[in-house]
């Protein structure tokens, strides 16, 4: 196990600037998820902890010491790809150990460490077959299996489960996770699904454009989003973000828009008129309230019942706002409805610079 500390980690290609000062910090056993869209540099960010590609400024230590002028085979790491990279001339055992076969293990060393990766992933029944007659899923425990024989200080997955369809990915995320608790060794896991981030991971690093929006774990991520791109990129259906003017009087916040009001006690004392802002609810978040209660008054628009619950979307003025309402919900489109939320499960963000309000 280790810790991993990435410093002011730039990276450029030519004049072009693709990683902008990454500074996180992962704890000894912890789990990091690098979260973010196509294009945002998280796999980029993977290859340089890798020792893939050479940083361009910054420093990047494991268990304290200093890497970027080590090799990668000088790092003790392990790296699980997307693509499973398997030798399909060898069998499941010869692909698993081959690795500990190049760096000179023996024969009797090295079949122990392959049976005990074999049994820990519950593949041991395959170890005399080629990766042509494995699943998806089975091809991915060979890859895992690859990288838990070396004993590293630190896992990389760079999207380990992209190829899988639906309900494999369900299954391999469990893995994931229950591997991780057995073992305990650090990890740094890069995927653009959310639900990834939120399951597996300590620590999550949401990124745009080179730059980290947010650090922190899944929890606060999804309850207090920094800016308006990473509350809209966790949660599905996504976040809704209403538009409307936020006043204070240094005790009690309102804002307000047609058909919305919502009043919140504040802690900063900060004093503003007619301040643009944006209001973030999850669909998630939202009741249905009678007329005293209500934060918002619309009409229904589209309801759309996915078994477990409805979602319902509702036209607020001139704005729609979607809420995930119990499937047995009885309204119909062109009802009015009234809804509210907890204040707790609320969030302003500022209408010009998208940062979070704190009030």
């Amino acid at each position: 196990m280790a810790t991993l500390s990435l410093q002011n980690v730039q990276k450029s290609y030519g004049g072009l600037q693709v990683l902008h000062g990454i500074d996180v910090e992962l704890e000894d056993g912890g789990f990091l998820v690098l979260l973010g869209p196509s294009g945002c540099g998280k796999s980029t960010l993977l290859n340089l902890i890798a020792g893939l590609d050479d940083i361009s400024a910054g420093d990047i230590r494991i268990d304290g010491r200093s890497v970027v002028e080590l090799a990668p085979k000088d790092r003790n790491i392990a790296m699980v790809f997307q693509s499973y990279a398997l030798y399909p001339t060898m069998t499941v055992e010869r692909n698993i150990g081959f690795g500990l076969e190049m760096r000179g293990i023996n024969g009797i060393e090295r079949s122990a460490a392959v049976k005990k990766a074999a049994d820990l992933l519950q593949i041991s029944h395959l170890l005399d077959r080629r990766p042509a007659n494995l699943s998806g899923g089975q091809r991915q425990r060979v890859a895992m299996g690859r990288a838990i024989v070396r004993n590293p200080d630190l896992f990389l997955f760079d999207e380990p489960l992209s190829n899988l369809d639906a309900k494999l990915r369900a299954e391999m995320r469990t893995e994931i996770k229950r591997l991780h608790g057995r073992l305990g060794t650090s990890v740094v896991y890069v995927t653009h699904d959310q639900i990834e981030a939120m399951t597996l991971g300590t620590k999550v690093a949401v990124m745009k454009g080179g730059y980290i929006q947010q650090f922190a774990d899944p929890q606060t991520i999804y309850e207090k989003p920094a800016n308006m791109f990473v509350a809209g990129f966790i949660g599905s259906p996504p976040m809704n973000f209403v538009t409307g003017t936020l006043t204070s009087d240094g005790r009690l916040a309102r804002f307000e828009a047609p058909g919305v009001r919502v009043e919140a006690p504040m802690s900063s004392g900060e004093i503003f008129r007619a301040k643009a802002a944006v209001l973030g609810i999850r669909p998630e978040e939202l009741k249905i309230a009678d007329v005293t209660g209500s934060m918002l008054t619309g009409t229904i628009d589209v309801i759309e019942p996915t078994g477990p619950d409805t979602i319902v979307t509702v036209r607020v003025g001139d704005q729609a706002v979607v809420a995930r309402l119990p499937s047995r919900f009885s309204s119909k489109a062109g009802d009015g409805v009234y809804l509210r939320a907890e204040l707790a499960g609320l969030s302003l963000f500022d209408a010009v610079t998208e940062m979070r309000i704190q009030l």
